[in-house]
Parts: structure tokens; sequence; C-alpha cells
């Protein structure tokens, strides 16, 4: 079911389903919204309670201004949990939904029941990846149209583009529902955000990280070297960014083992 929310006058969407008596919250990535969460929605509502949230500039939620720290962005989901009198809960984040879920177990980690880093990381922008994103900023200003659909095939790995065709046109449609300065505001909020591995070896809660050995986005190498780094568990798919399309069964598999454990 659709909800609302103001979070400093600013409308946020989000979406509750099931009744179940522990809680799961998905949070989307870059360009993405709570429709990337269907499949999971269908898995796992008939014994969660399942909360997706248009994350700020993204979907029906509103830009809250020029600049979305990740930090910013982590407290408007502290504000919709709030609301929905949850305390704890079990955690995915994709890609960008990974660096929101990070800073609230960073800031509230009396929340996390369960953390999973889907096709994302808790290191920061490397400088050749903030360039990227200034280049990307410029070219949104102009161009925003061709930009999004350049970036979301860029998300899939070369061998399943052809196999996803569908999948990555209604991506792009989603995509094209964050607006020119939601777009701008998250880039610049990703680009600075910290690193925050120390988060991830809190043994105050159980994490996973699921990586895509092809991923285009993130250097599979780097990923497992992070899960090494921190001992956190890791799940290594074959395909790209877009694990919740490219991988949709094994995925399903491994959240399932992870949320039961």
């Amino acid at each position: 079911m659709e909800n609302w929310m103001v979070y400093k006058n600013t409308r946020v969407a989000y979406y509750c389903y099931g009744e179940g008596t522990k809680t799961l919250v998905l949070l989307h990535g870059f360009l993405e919204n709570s429709s990337m969460w269907k499949s999971l929605v269908n898995e796992f509502s008939n014994e969660f309670r399942v909360i997706s949230i248009d994350l700020l500039g993204h979907g029906k939620s509103e830009c809250l201004g020029y600049v979305h720290t990740i930090e910013e962005i982590a407290e408007s989901v502290k504000a919709v949990l709030t609301k929905e009198q949850e305390n704890k809960a079990i955690f995915v984040g994709h890609s960008m939904g990974g660096y929101v879920a990070l800073a609230l177990a960073e800031k509230y980690p009396k929340i996390i029941e369960k953390l999973c880093l889907l096709n994302s990381t808790a290191q920061p922008d490397s400088e050749e990846r903030k360039m990227i994103r200034d280049r990307a900023i410029q070219m949104a200003k102009t161009n925003y149209k061709a930009l999004v659909s350049m970036s979301i095939s860029n998300l899939f790995s070369s061998e399943t583009s052809s196999e996803f065709t569908a999948e990555i046109a209604e991506c792009r449609i989603e995509a094209l529902k964050t607006s020119v300065q939601g777009y701008i505001a998250c880039a610049e909020g990703m680009k600075h955000r910290k690193n925050r591995e120390h988060v991830l070896k809190s043994e105050a809660y159980e994490s996973l990280l699921i990586t895509g050995k092809k991923d285009p986005v993130l250097v599979y190498e780097n990923s497992v070297a992070e899960a090494n780094r921190t001992q956190t568990p890791i799940v290594e798919l074959s395909n790209g960014h877009m694990s919740h399309i490219e991988n949709k069964k094994e995925l399903l598999i491994s959240l399932r083992d992870f949320i039961h454990s």
C-alpha cells in the first residue's frame, strides 16, 4: 500500500506490504525506485512486513535540496521507520541504497537486525569515479534522457543485455521518474560519501555482501577484497550490477538463506 510522510517539508513516498512479526526494509539504488523490488515483495511479504521507500528525489518522493547527502537520505529513511513504529528491521540496500543503509547503521545501529549490501560497497568513490560523476552531472543539465538511457544500459553485463531488453526498457522508464534535480542531488551526495567499512565490521548484527562477477560498476575483485578485510560473508552471482533482474532466482535463494540464518 502506498503511503506518504513529510520530512523537512518534503514529501516522501513509501510502501508497506504483509503483516509479519519481523520487518524487511528495501532501499533501492540510484535512478531506481520501489518498483524494482516486485520479486522480493512477492517472495517475502507472506511472512514479513515489507517496507520499501522511494529515496529522496526518486520515484514519487520529492527533492529536499540541491545536494542529498547519504546521511540526509538515511535520516529520511529513519523518519519513515519512526512513523511506522519500526524499532528493528532487516535491511537490503541495492547500490546507493546500500550506502544509505550503512549510514543508517552507523548512526542507529540498534535498528539493524541484519544488513545486506546488494551490488553495493562500503568504499567511497575513487577519484576516477568522482570525475565520471562530474561529467554525468554536466550531461544531465543538457541531455538528460540520453544520459539515463546510457546509464541504465551500463548497469547490465554485456552478456545479459540482449536477454533482458524488456527489463532494460522498463528500467529506463522508471529511471526517468527521477528528476534532473534528483539526479544531480544524489550524484553529489554519493560523490562525497565516506568510507564505512567499520560499519560492516560491527558485531551487533549480521552483514552480507552480494556481488556480481561481471558487475560493470563495482569491480568484482574489489568486492571480494572488501569482504575479506571486513570478514563479511559474500555471495558471488554470475552477472552484472542488476542482480535482482540478471540473477533473480539465485538472489532470492541467497536472501532467504541470509534472512533465516
